[in-house]
């Protein structure tokens, strides 16, 4: 387990890291090969259209394809075909700030979080596609742009492992707003937090309607469910506001777990509203079932539209 203090040496990577790294890589491959890459490629198509050739027109082809200068030049109509543009760009924007810093079970919520990324980027590199990275606290600490290949997928995890960030609290906003400044053709966007944030509804419509937007949301049991200890301090990881708390008070564990109902039930109302898919994830337990089950609901989706 990699803990906040531990620092890469200046002088090279640190032991703990490569192995780290490498664990992942061979878990992560595995999973593709076995698991995710025929399901990734059959879910994540194109980005867009691309131009190869033209053809006369022949009775039923749409006239809005017609290739004017074409037909001005022959005096026959012709008509443009395309086909679909194979080549896909993933964005794995993802939040580093210190609530991940939290672990009840055997890893961090941020080791979770680069697993699960180093499956996504590994898949989409099989497929041929480009990875880019946007690591963020309440603020863009770190951009990295796509790009193919082992040994850039290899990067992108040792930075999700490595990174400490600046900031302390959440903005899901920076990554949103950085999301529309940089990539101007539509990318597929994996947004991977715990949602603990302010809000971000209006950068969220935006992000989402120019792009494949998926909501990932990480969170350990502990956070929502508090275990009868009797006092407790408790501090905020964010905000460092410290405060006792009798976890043995039903009062105490019921309106938490009201309040924690009732955030999850707006967040999931604004996804749902906007159009993006979430992917709900244990720190404590497997991700590869939600993964999973995020790929099939995506297929059934696609296959549903195909047979309209």
């Amino acid at each position: 387990m990699i803990r906040p203090g531990s620092r890469p040496r200046r002088e090279g990577i640190p032991a703990e890291i490569l192995a780290a790294v490498r664990r992942i890589e061979i878990r992560t491959r595995r999973l593709v090969e076995e698991v995710f890459s025929g399901e990734y490629q059959s879910v994540f198509k194109g980005t867009g259209m691309e131009f190869r050739e033209v053809r006369e027109y022949v009775p039923g082809d749409d006239i809005r394809t017609i290739d004017w200068n074409v037909t001005a030049r022959t005096g026959e109509p012709f008509v443009k075909l395309y086909e679909e543009e194979r080549e896909l760009t993933m964005v794995l924007a993802v939040d580093m700030s210190r609530s991940g810093w939290f672990g009840s079970g055997g890893a961090l919520k941020v080791e979770v979080a680069a697993e699960l990324c180093g499956v996504l980027a590994f898949a989409a590199i099989a497929n041929k596609d480009k990875v880019g990275l946007i690591l963020f606290s309440d603020r863009v600490e770190k951009f990295i742009p796509a790009a193919k290949g082992k040994s850039h997928v290899l990067r992108l995890i040792r930075e999700l492992l490595t990174f400490r960030p600046s900031g302390t609290g959440t903005d899901l906003n920076a990554p949103l707003r950085l999301l529309g400044s940089v990539f101007k053709r539509r990318a597929t966007v994996f947004l991977v937090s715990d949602f603990w944030a302010g809000d971000f509804d209006v950068n969220l419509g935006v992000a989402a309607r120019r792009h494949d937007l998926v909501a990932v949301r990480v969170r350990d049991p502990r956070e929502t469910a508090l275990p009868p200890l009797g006092l407790v301090a408790w501090r905020d990881a964010e905000t460092g506001r410290e405060q006792l708390v009798d976890t043995s008070d039903p009062r105490l564990t019921a309106a938490l777990q009201g309040r924690v109902r009732v955030r999850d039930e707006a967040l999931e109302h604004l996804f749902s509203s906007r159009g993006v898919d979430l992917v709900d994830i244990d720190a404590t337990a497997s991700y590869v079932p939600p993964l999973r089950s995020f790929f099939l609901r995506r297929e059934g989706r696609r296959l549903g539209r195909s047979a309209r």
